[in-house]
């Protein structure tokens, strides 16, 4: 049995995790586009951070092994990279990137672990510098258990690791002509870290080949997760492909659940929201959820919701960015991961009762879309009136950044910032809680539950995530030319439906709670 690095960290997330991926990885579900597109991401900065140790003219005597042949894996080529590693450790090779080593780790036989590191520099006789290209803005904690097996498999296999690194993205620099290897990536000594987890490393891999020797499937129950967030959610998608669909108010619907409460609520026997009790360890948000799951019936505080909507001058904007994103930035100017608008849609009210204006602009040819996309706001924008987002942050953020990348709209832009009322407030402080936002205060949960009749699902493309990889594919990188046109045209619907959501939303709550 052999326990690759990447099936190691799968064991730290769940033990079952390993197991199913061993003996029925049919049951693990194949990277969606989301997801792929982080793989993408994580291998255009590994192509950039490699430069620094493989120069195009003079420089080290470096080799990139791998087992890729073009963009295809190949097999053969893997099973054959530990010799091809071992020769260039022999030749004296300086930097080494993507070898591998397989080694016993002397624990009675249990099997053997395998690592493919990204860069081994050679500072000695057998002693080396071990390097772990991460496309982060900085060190996350899964890095150092990371870099502890990847030690481990060194170091058993006969050299010495001295220091251990990450090279991460530097999300400081900024564009300006072609990218700089150097600057655009940052590294980080985090050699103490990795040998104060060397011990509970050793330990956990001894626990991950326990779990294989399981004949029978572990528990899969998220309470062995050592983490909630995305984590936990990629999780129940496993445990429903096993386990089947989960009832619709299940306790894995709690909103923001950690391990510990997960178990707590399993100790006891509790399997539908509704039988949560109250006097529980739930944080207020998971209160209010459960609140409304047992009462079954809307709380509004109607005073906080009517001293909100009272705060609003007309005409009102409607506001909504869509943006794209990646770790190289597309144009000069820009930073690794900054969110570059290149779409809005602006829905206008210019009295209560008044008729609702629609406004939009969407950036179709790969150029820097900011200039031309203030151009046209500028014009579509009344100089009052509230400006109405959904989590307002996001919105404002993009305006100071356009506003020093484009300084001649800094006073608008501030102006329009100074206008912001965020849509989301009396969600997210719970003075409008309905048991289907299931804790939440994002639109996609509080639009279907208040108008059903408004649905993204019937859209081409129905989050901000998709819209941001569907436009970057086609715009920038020119994929689909023959789809373009209905791409953009669903491009439009998505984004005005956001719009469109807000003031649709925002007229619900003023026949709920009308005003003074």
């Amino acid at each position: 049995m052999v326990i690759s690095k990447s099936e190691f960290m799968m064991f730290l997330k769940h033990p079952t995790w390993l197991w199913l991926k061993k003996y029925d990885k049919d049951k693990l579900p194949l990277p969606d586009e989301g997801l792929q597109a982080l793989f993408d991401e994580g291998s255009l900065f590994e192509q950039y951070a490699e430069k620094l140790f493989l120069p195009a003219q003079a420089g080290p005597n470096a080799v990139k092994l791998g087992y890729k042949n073009g963009n295809e894996f190949s097999g053969t080529k893997y099973y054959a990279l530990p010799d091809l590693t071992k020769k260039e450790i022999e030749k004296g090779t300086e930097v080494i990137l993507q070898g591998r080593f397989e080694v016993d780790p002397a624990l009675g036989g249990a099997g053997s672990i395998t690592s493919i590191f990204d860069v081994l520099e050679k500072v000695g006789d057998k002693v080396y510098d071990l390097y772990e290209i991460k496309s982060s803005t900085s060190v996350k904690p899964e890095h150092i258990p990371d870099l502890a097996f990847q030690t481990i498999v060194l170091e058993k296999a006969g050299l010495t690791v001295r220091n251990m690194y990450v090279l991460h993205v530097n999300n400081k620099y900024v564009r300006q002509g072609e990218i700089d290897p150097a600057s655009i990536s940052e590294k980080s000594d985090v050699t103490e870290e990795v040998r104060e987890s060397l011990l509970e490393t050793r330990e956990n891999i001894s626990k991950a080949f326990k779990v294989l020797k399981e004949k029978e499937m572990p528990d899969i129950s998220p309470r062995h997760l050592k983490s909630g967030g995305d984590t936990l959610k990629e999780w129940l998608n496993i445990f429903q492909a096993i386990k089947g669909e989960l009832p619709r108010y299940s306790i894995y619907k709690l909103c923001s659940p950690d391990p510990d409460t997960i178990a707590w609520l399993e100790d006891s026997g509790i399997e539908l929201l509704n039988e949560i009790p109250l006097d529980g360890p739930l944080t207020a948000k998971q209160l209010r959820q459960v609140e409304a799951m047992r009462s079954g019936v809307q709380h509004i505080n109607s005073e906080e919701i009517r001293n909100f909507l009272d705060a609003l001058k007309y005409p009102l904007h409607f506001l909504d960015y869509e943006t794209m994103a990646g770790v190289i930035p597309a144009f000069d100017g820009y930073r690794p991961y900054q969110q570059v608008p290149f779409q809005y849609s602006l829905h206008i009210l210019d009295k209560l009762g008044g008729k609702l204006i629609h406004k939009e602009y969407l950036h179709t040819d790969n150029s820097d879309p900011v200039p031309t996309l203030l151009e046209h706001l500028q014009t579509d924008f009344s100089g009052k009136g509230s400006v109405i987002s959904w989590f307002m942050t996001f919105e404002k953020n993009r305006n100071l950044e356009m506003g020093k990348i484009c300084p001649k709209y800094e006073k608008f832009l501030t102006g329009v910032n100074e206008r912001m009322v965020d849509l989301m407030t009396p969600f997210a402080k719970g003075w409008f809680v309905d048991k289907e936002f299931f804790g939440k205060a994002s639109i996609k949960f509080v639009l279907p539950a208040l108008l059903p009749e408004l649905s993204y699902k019937e859209l081409n493309i129905s989050n901000g995530g998709q819209a941001q990889r569907v436009w970057m594919q086609t715009v920038l990188e020119g994929k689909n030319p023959e789809k373009k046109q209905q791409i953009m045209n669903d491009m439009r619907e998505y984004c005005g439906l956001d719009t469109y959501a807000m003031y649709a939303i925002l007229k619900y709550l003023e026949e709920t709670c009308p005003t003074r």
